[in-house]
């Protein structure tokens, strides 16, 4: 079983910053892609950025050059630096993976989530 576990929401003013974390564990032969996604309420959840194993990233434009991805595949880690917060940018945050179980079977996981606030 793949777990992913993140950390570092909260409440934070328009204009700051929050740094969020994510770690998988289990028994995950290599992830390929890790990511951030959102949902705030009464949208539906969105990209906010990803990267792949070899460090290409994708951001949403809403997030372009204020949010940072970056990933340690030693660790099956993956952060999201979010500068420049913006109320608009409330919202549930999930970390997702897609990796290969030892079997070569492809799958995809969700974290939980975690609730970043921002207040005007």
């Amino acid at each position: 079983q793949v777990q992913l576990m993140e950390s570092g929401g909260g409440l934070v003013q328009a204009g700051g910053s929050l740094r969020l974390s994510c770690a998988a564990s289990g028994s995950i032969f290599r992830i390929d892609v890790m990511g951030w996604f959102r949902q705030a309420p009464g949208k539906q959840r969105e990209m906010v950025a990803t990267i792949s194993r070899g460090g290409n990233t994708n951001y949403a434009d809403s997030v372009k050059g204020r949010f940072t991805i970056s990933r340690d595949n030693a660790e099956n880690t993956v952060d999201l630096q979010m500068d420049s917060l913006k109320p608009e940018d409330t919202a549930v945050y999930h970390c997702n993976a897609q990796f290969w179980l030892g079997d070569m079977q492809y799958r995809s996981t969700w974290g939980q989530g975690t609730q970043v606030t921002v207040s005007s």
